[in-house]
């Protein structure tokens, strides 16, 4: 019987040469909640105006949203919207975190260093899972919206203490808030375990999106008091930050895209093998004149 030589056996499986090992997990505590905080803190002092700026709109979105869902009365809806930030914050926080990592680097940080994100090589992995939280976040809103619907029917509240009276001082109303945190406390945990490292970690180590949720995923299962405790902060300086009308939410968001940058570190141990970043091609610059023609590069080829 023909004995095969050892040189012609193809292991069955190999690794790939150039395969990253998964991220380590750290374990962290309540003090370095309380110390991501602070470097978030630190870094918005920096950077006050640039994070002024780049989060200015979330009040406004909030105000167009309050004044816009469904064509009526949405008083009811806005607590849901006010919470719902939570679910789209760590992308919205992309921007911040970009700051952050250029000041932990000792870089300088400009409002234009914000656009370096889009030029990350994993910028699509950080839109598609921005995706999935806006998802998310809609689905929450229409998943309120009916969880009030049935308790108090499609009749809208006529003011402000009429509708507190409604969910404040009558059974329903006991109901509504009983089902609706507990429905939205699902909604956030869903969006916390996929998200609290992801986007960090994919600007940081250029991941993908199934190896970031895969890893925030992790991150939650290693250390559950302290990102459960985390989840409550952000939910509760959200809702803080909504109440004089979503304008809170200029300091607020700042503040915590900064300091989810400094979560991420400390939950995240450092890459001991850091790959470079490959260039970006030269785009080279054409006259105004050929701008038609720019329209079809391949067209140029052919002619050459």
């Amino acid at each position: 019987m023909a004995t095969p030589y050892p040189g012609n056996v193809t292991p069955l499986a190999q690794p790939a040469p150039d395969s990253a090992a998964a991220p380590i997990i750290q374990t962290i505590g309540l003090s370095d909640l309380h110390e991501a905080l602070r470097l978030g803190w630190e870094d918005f002092k920096a950077v006050p105006s640039h994070a002024i700026i780049l989060c200015a709109i979330y009040p406004v979105l909030g105000l167009v949203l309050a004044r816009t869902v469904l064509g009526y009365s949405v008083l009811p809806l806005l607590f849901p919207l006010a919470a719902g930030f939570a679910l789209l914050g760590p992308f919205a926080a992309l921007g911040l975190y970009e700051l952050s990592r250029r000041r932990e680097a000792g870089e300088p940080a400009s409002a234009w260093d914000v656009v370096e994100v889009l030029r990350s090589p994993s910028f699509g992995a950080m839109l598609g899972l921005g995706t999935l939280l806006l998802t998310l976040f809609v689905t929450w809103v229409a998943t309120a919206q009916e969880i009030y619907v049935a308790a108090f029917g499609y009749q809208a509240a006529a003011d402000v203490p009429d509708f507190a009276s409604r969910v404040l001082t009558t059974p329903q109303g006991w109901w509504l808030i009983v089902v609706g945190c507990g429905v939205g406390f699902l909604f956030a945990l869903v969006a916390l375990c996929v998200s609290v490292v992801s986007f960090p970690l994919m600007l940081d180590r250029h991941a993908g999106i199934g190896d970031a949720m895969v890893t925030s995923l992790r991150a939650v299962a290693r250390n559950p008091v302290p990102m459960a405790a985390w989840g409550l902060i952000v939910a509760l300086l959200l809702v803080l930050g909504s109440l004089p009308l979503f304008l809170g939410l200029a300091v607020v968001i700042p503040l915590l895209g900064h300091a989810t940058w400094h979560l991420y570190r400390k939950v995240i141990a450092p890459d001991p093998n850091p790959r470079p970043i490959p260039p970006r091609p030269h785009r080279e610059r054409r006259p105004a004149a050929d701008f038609p023609a720019n329209l079809f590069p391949w067209r140029r080829k052919d002619r050459a």
